[in-house]
């Protein structure tokens, strides 16, 4: 069974042709800078590589030249679309409706619509890679994987906001979670790798997008994004946790509409709102120059990090492994490095030299004798929503 996943970011798409259940990767590529004039299209399979600089308009441009690669007589892998069985589209916000993984119908796009403001930077995309793939993969099965599915088991307790009542009742406001088929997939391979089914995990998923999550018997006991994708960890472009008085203030006292203050808050905070970049290996370069901002928001974003990791060990009641995953957590042994400093309380101690190591398999960097293990482990959400998709088909 042939099974094309669509990962669509806030400007990027990530895909993989992924062959099941041998989960055989038949072709991998990356659209990126979606937007700009120096997107770049990427594919990969056993026998090419190809790689091209140009301008994409938008996601539904992307997704068409994803489309016509995969056909393409010289690079492709595939001769008609229909040797597609299923996409699966990775969609971030599935509300409190979606609990699991689901095929794609007219009631389940209206719902992801619906939900568009809560994930203003991501769903509106998720919906539109489905539009697109049902009309050129017109056979094949449409698949929704929820990154909120796998925080479905987070208790009560830590899911409710003190606010009244009537706003979980009524409008279901209250902690969802992000990132799920990340945390999902590295907190099993990290079960299966400790052979240690009853275990304590906290998954740090580091990226453009930041999150870190209580892995407890392998299901999600604690999370820090909540309702929406903005708060918790600083990110690229998102603040993370932010005093609420503040965005009453900016409404208030400066005169921000709320569009003004949510446009700030998502797209030009973060780290791009502390240094004036996004990237973090540039942010990282400039640091090693000597630039006081870069320095500073370094140290912040590790710091809000360690605050977390010490909140998880005290709702995990112990810690196993803390894992690393995603783009920064898997390639930067700067962030790494300066989380794990002062940990040693909490048994976290950092092998230096293995941190430096860059390898794109799984591995153990903590120093002889730590009480934790620290293991950097590759994310694959293809993968993970392959699986699911199979699954689903063939339940």
């Amino acid at each position: 069974m042939k099974i094309l996943v669509i990962n669509s970011g806030s400007s990027s798409i990530k895909f993989q042709l992924i062959v099941m259940p041998e989960k055989v990767v038949a072709a991998s590529g990356m659209v990126e800078r979606i937007g700009l004039d120096n997107s770049k299209i990427k594919l990969q399979t056993k026998g090419n590589k190809f790689e091209e600089t140009r301008a994409i308009e938008n996601h539904e441009q992307g997704l068409e030249l994803v489309a016509k690669l995969l056909l393409d007589a010289s690079v492709g892998v595939l001769k008609d679309a229909d040797e597609i069985d299923a996409v699966g589209h990775r969609v971030v916000h599935g509300g409190d409706t979606f609990s699991k993984t689901v095929l794609i119908d007219k009631e389940v796009k209206a719902k992801i619509k619906e939900l568009f403001s809560l994930a203003p930077l991501h769903n509106p995309h998720n919906l539109k890679g489905i539009e697109v793939a049902e009309k050129i993969f017109k056979k094949a099965a449409q698949i929704a994987v929820f990154d909120t599915a796998f925080h479905q088991s987070i208790p009560e307790e830590a899911f409710r906001y003190a606010i009244p009542e009537k706003f979980y009742r009524e409008n279901q406001i209250r902690t969802y979670g992000f990132h799920g088929t990340s945390h999902k997939y590295v907190s099993q391979q990290a079960i299966a790798y400790l052979q240690k089914e009853k275990s304590k995990i906290i998954s740090v998923h580091l990226g453009n997008g930041c999150s870190i999550t209580a892995v407890k018997d392998g299901k999600s006991v604690d999370h820090s994004l909540g309702f929406g994708p903005m708060n918790g960890l600083i990110m690229g472009t998102r603040s993370g946790d932010i005093d609420q008085s503040v965005i009453f203030y900016m409404m208030d006292e400066l005169g921000y509409s709320s569009a003004e203050v949510k446009k700030i808050l998502q797209e030009e905070s973060g780290m791009l709102g502390l240094t004036g970049y996004s990237d973090l290996r540039e942010i990282e370069m400039k640091a090693e120059q000597g630039d006081q901002s870069c320095i500073l928001a370094l140290k912040m974003n590790a710091y809000r990090v360690k605050k977390y990791i010490g909140a998880y060990v005290s709702v995990l009641n112990g810690l196993d492994a803390l894992v690393f995953t995603a783009g920064i957590g898997e390639n930067s042994d700067i962030m790494r490095k300066l989380i794990c400093s002062d940990l040693d309380y909490l048994g976290i101690n950092l092998d230096l030299d293995k941190n430096e190591v860059r390898s794109k398999e799984l591995r153990e960097i903590q120093a002889s004798g730590s009480g934790v293990k620290i293991i950097v482990i590759p994310t694959n959400e293809e993968i993970e929503i392959a699986i699911q998709s199979f699954e689903l088909i063939n339940r």
